[in-house]
This record gives C-alpha cells, structure tokens and sequence, in this order.
C-alpha cells in the first residue's frame, strides 16, 4: 500500500470536523480513516476518495479542496444502517503540477483498489476526471460498459475546455475499452441533434431526462450491467442542488437517489464518481448533502445486492416462458428484489424490466432485445 499512500492526503480533523460531535449511529463512526497511518483496507468493500483538480472546466481555476471535504461533512453524519459493507475513506487525491499528472495519480490509484475488488467512490473534480477513471480501467485491460448521468453529452470537439471535450477521447479510444456506453438524462436543447445520431450509429444509448422522469425504472437494467459510472452535478435541477448552476430543470434530488440506489444494486460497478460540485456556489451546503444521500443511497443498494442470488438457483425465481416474434424466451424475476432478467438467442440472461416481459407477451419485440442484437 505505499505506492497508493504515496498519492494521497491523509485527513486532519479539519477535513471531516462536526462541531456537534458524532454519535455511535452515523457514519463517521465506523468508517476506516486515513487520518495519521495508512489503514488496513482489506476487509472493505467500498472506498471513498476525494478529488480535488478542477482544471479540467477552467484552466483559470484553482484546485476544489474544500469540495471532497463538504460532502464528507454531510456524509459522515448521515446514519449507518448496513454494518455488512465495511467502508474506507482514504483521504484526497494529491492534486498534479499538471492536469495530467492528475489524471495519472487519479487512473494510478482508481485501478489500484479495482483490482484488489474495492469499489471505489470518487468525491469532487471536474467532470473529464471520467477520463481518468476510464484509463484505471484501460491500465488494467478490462472492456467494460460505461454510463454517464448529465445534462451535456461532453462531445465538443470545437471546444478547449477538457470537461466539454473528454467523452470524445474516452468513446474513440483506440483499442477502445468501451463495451457499452449509456448516456442517462440530458436536456435536449443543450445537445445538437447531430450527436444523438452519431451515438445512435455506434449503437450506445441516450435517453432524455424526461423519458427518465416518466420511466426511471427502465434505468434500473442499463444501471445494472454498468461498470464506471459517472454522476455530473449538472444533471440535477438548480432548486434541488443550488451550486448546480447549469439549469433550473433537470433531474430531482429523489431521482439522483433512486438512479444512485440502482447502481448499488449493480453486480458489475466498481466505480461511480461524483463530479461537478462547486462548494462557493452552494446554499446552506444543501447541493453538498443532496451528494451525502446520493452516496447514502449507493450504499443502500449494494446492501441489497447482496441479498441477491445467482441464477443458477431457480427457486429463488418465478420463471415465464413466452414467445414473441416466434422467438421462444424466458423471464426470470427474483423473488427476493424484483428484478427482471430475459434469456436472450445464445442462452446468455440480459438485465431487462417488467416492462419487457409485458411486451413479449403482446407479441412485441422489446427494444431492449433489439438494441443488443444490433450491437452484436
């Protein structure tokens, strides 16, 4: 672990202090701290990380200590119900001469716990720290899929600020690691239609905040196959996080938490960054504990993940068979959390909804179906 510790920050009392005290129930009590010594880490699950470079939205402003250091305020005093994960909090992400040294510490330590099975939550940043976060992943040779949750889908190529351009890197990347890419509630007129067809050709998936609003379980599948995850603050309406200062429509803060609670759930997710707070800009820290029940949620999630059971168990299943098409499938919900999963041609089971199965059984074909037949 000394080449790890040697890109962090430990925490002073300063980065998590509650002038109330905590009590034995919250969080901040049973978190493992790098605060003098790094810690033993092996028997956690999850790992928290701040991120304090900021260059990436503007080359004109200063690293964001205080943004990692505002959510853990809020987080840490938010009530632990799930001793079962055992959580780490090894402190900030020294900040790089360079934006990308950053990167580098940042894809340095990030594939690092990937590959000792940590999940890691990333706190603060610019949103193109996504691209660093997908180079742990491109370090460590793994195809995975990746989702986006943001008002912009960041593909401007015309622009010079990294954190409008960065997607553009990480979708092109050749050899590309990018199995799957989902782009989950933008704005429309904040995106050119152009990008949306191109997205359409390379067969990835965007779906419109408000097909999101009206339908949120639909995100609950693409969520669940999903292995990086990348959470802009944009993506929230300005009433529900004020430091969001992108627009006054948007995602609700109960959305953020049902999207975050999703990606729990995810058998696959190993990382899920959350980027774009800018602490100055925030009212009575609400954006910063809008964050805290984000992450709370995320927690929730992965608690009942493990309440899961393989599939091979059918007794824990209701199975239905049915024929769309003339296409002879089956659908298997768990009993213990509700989802939903379809058998697809090569035998192999797809995360899908139960508005799937309801379509199959009127004799459509669901688009979820579809969509993956043409990526194969």
């Amino acid at each position: 672990m000394q080449d790890l510790q040697d890109f962090l920050e430990p925490l002073s009392p300063a980065h998590i202090n509650n002038d109330d005290g905590y009590t034995d129930g919250q969080l901040a009590r049973h978190l493992v701290i790098y605060e003098n010594e790094f810690p033993d880490i092996t028997h956690c699950s999850m790992v928290i990380v701040g991120i304090q470079e900021m260059r990436g939205q503007s080359l004109l402003m200063p690293p964001g200590p205080q943004a990692p250091d505002k959510i853990r305020n809020r987080l840490y005093a938010l009530h632990y119900w799930h001793s079962e994960i055992k959580i780490a909090d090894i402190g900030n992400i020294k900040t790089g001469e360079l934006l990308s040294d950053s990167y580098a510490a940042i894809k340095t330590v990030v594939s690092a716990l990937i590959e000792q099975n940590k999940t890691v939550i990333l706190l603060g940043g610019s949103h193109d720290i996504t691209l660093a976060q997908y180079d742990a992943y491109r370090h460590l040779n793994r195809r995975i899929d990746a989702s986006c949750i943001d008002a912009r889908i960041d593909l401007s190529s015309e622009s010079p600020i990294r954190s409008e351009n960065f997607l553009m890197e990480m979708l092109t990347d050749s050899p590309s690691m990018i199995n799957h890419y989902n782009h989950i509630a933008f704005q429309s007129y904040y995106v050119h239609p152009r990008i949306i067809e191109t997205m359409d050709k390379l067969r990835f998936d965007c779906f419109r905040v408000g097909m999101v609003q009206e339908n949120i379980e639909e995100m609950e599948p693409p969520l669940r196959h999903t292995d990086l995850l990348s959470f802009d603050l944009a993506a929230i309406k300005n009433s529900d996080a004020p430091a969001n200062k992108e627009s006054p429509n948007g995602l609700t803060g109960i959305d953020a938490c049902t999207l975050c609670r999703f990606a729990g759930l995810s058998e696959t997710l190993s990382s899920i960054g959350f980027y774009g707070y800018h602490p100055q800009d925030d009212v009575q820290a609400l954006t910063a504990s809008q964050i805290a029940q984000m992450i709370w949620y995320f927690i929730d999630g992965r608690y009942k993940r493990l309440q899961e059971v393989p599939i091979a168990q059918r007794q824990h299943y209701n199975e239905y068979h049915t024929v769309f098409a003339e296409i002879d499938t089956l659908f298997l919900q768990s009993k213990k959390t509700g989802r939903w999963w379809m058998r697809m041609p090569d035998n192999k089971f797809i995360a899908c909804s139960y508005t799937d199965y309801i379509k199959a059984s009127n004799n459509q074909i669901p688009e979820r179906w579809l969509r993956l037949q043409e990526r194969d």
